[in-house]
């Protein structure tokens, strides 16, 4: 981390000698928020009516854009510091996900010394103990090799940058089957005698663990039809996508704008009270893989479909419901000519996730064949343009008189179909 005052640190006089190297997860992470903080200082100045320039003010569609423009650079520089702090997440989430399984060894390895005294150290003890080390062992050695993308979360990360629920929820499925079969095999190394090893054997019997592995198996595909349902999705245009700046815990309930999701939290929820009951199974018995009741099976599978049927309905195109002419207070009703302002009224302008600011400067309109960028109008705590169901933008004057073809093309590169107006002279 470079220090105060050396060359790249961010040590600035009066910044407390905050680090803003970049280089760093701290420097990269203030070095965003000061970056934020001056982004909302700037836009909070524009929508009070300050810092426009003398000579823009008699013009009130000049001031708009140098005020976009302004806002829109600002915006590049706060992705930049996004991007800088998404870049130093790897390497910040890859020790504690190392940190995080360790500890949990430790605490199986406290627990089963507490639960001994008075009972005796058994070798069913010893087995749990030494699987939880080797599944230890194998996420470290994950999260060494995948050390550039997240460490041993980086198989649970989609395209898109986020955490995806069901592949977390197959992951989690897979770690507890090895971790029972693995427990079984350690009993079976030591096991002494053939009648150990029988009793043993016969606790991979497929009529008492028939239930543990048709979850596996709905949860495996799960994760495999989730993931083709949605790229055959976002490559047809039926949803918008936006890559996150980097995976967060609470990518497992929401969806892409960050608000909660009703199937994806129900489906996290069912899986881990089922997962739960599984553990306590293995843990009075751990001579034979955990025996779930059909009736928890069943309850997977309806939780599996909703969260499946939740994908098939969600998103959806851009559409142009309307165009009109955007009129002031006091101007009389008039057609629409080059210069006037025009209202674009539909839905799905700006797709979830968009909402940051330099996301939303990329919406642009296409009126026959001049490409308008979408200005950004800010008012206190945000914009009113561009808004998700309304974008208002000026006709150029490079556009022909005569019947002209609009377009919205989205911040996730999806475009409405035509919406025909007619320009006057």
């Amino acid at each position: 981390m470079a220090g105060r005052g050396e060359p790249g640190g961010g040590g600035q006089p009066g910044d407390g000698g905050a680090c803003r190297c970049g280089r760093c997860p701290h420097g990269a992470r203030e070095g965003h928020r000061q970056a934020i903080a001056a982004f909302v200082a700037l836009r909070e100045e524009f929508a009070a009516g300050r810092g426009v320039p003398a000579g823009l003010a008699h013009s009130a569609g000049a001031a708009r854009q140098w005020v976009s423009d302004e806002l829109t650079l600002s915006a590049r520089m706060l992705a930049e510091r996004g991007a800088a702090e998404g870049a130093s997440w790897p390497a910040a989430v890859r020790r504690r996900t190392v940190t995080v399984v360790w500890a949990a060894v430790l605490a199986l390895l406290l627990g089963q010394a507490l639960t001994a005294v008075g009972t005796g150290w058994t070798t069913g003890r010893t087995a749990t103990l030494v699987a939880a080390a080797v599944l230890a062992l194998g996420a470290t050695a994950a999260a060494w090799l995948h050390r550039e993308q997240g460490g041993a979360l980086a198989p649970l990360v989609g395209e898109d940058h986020r955490l995806s629920t069901s592949r977390a929820i197959a992951a989690a499925w897979v770690a507890a089957v090895l971790y029972a079969v693995l427990t079984l095999a350690v009993q079976l190394a030591v096991a002494a005698g053939p009648d150990a090893r029988r009793r043993l054997l016969s606790g991979l019997g497929l009529a008492a663990s028939g239930g543990l592995l048709t979850i596996l198996a709905i949860g495996c595909a799960v994760a495999v039809l989730a993931y083709g349902m949605t790229a055959g999705r976002v490559r047809s245009g039926r949803v918008q996508k936006i890559p996150a700046e980097r995976p967060r815990a609470a990518d497992l309930l929401a969806d892409d704008a960050g608000r909660g999701s009703f199937t994806d939290a129900q489906y996290v929820l069912v899986n881990i009270a089922v997962l739960g009951f599984a553990q306590v199974r293995l843990a009075a018995d751990p001579t034979r893989l955990p025996a779930l009741p059909w009736v928890l099976v069943v309850l997977v599978a309806l939780s599996a479909m909703t969260y499946l049927a939740g994908k098939a309905v969600a998103g959806g195109r851009p559409v142009i419901l309307s165009v009109v002419r955007s009129r002031e207070l006091g101007d009389l009703a008039a057609p629409i000519r080059t210069g006037d302002d025009i209202e674009i009224r539909g839905t799905g302008f700006v797709p979830p996730g968009a909402t940051t600011p330099d996301r939303l400067a990329r919406t642009v309109v296409r009126i026959g064949g001049v490409h308008v960028p979408v200005p950004l109008v800010p008012v206190p705590g945000g914009f009113a343009n561009p808004t998700d169901g309304v974008l208002t933008v000026p006709v150029p004057v490079d556009v022909e008189p005569g019947p002209v073809e609009v377009r919205v093309i989205t911040a996730a590169g999806a475009e409405t179909r035509g919406y025909r107006i007619e320009v006057q002279d």
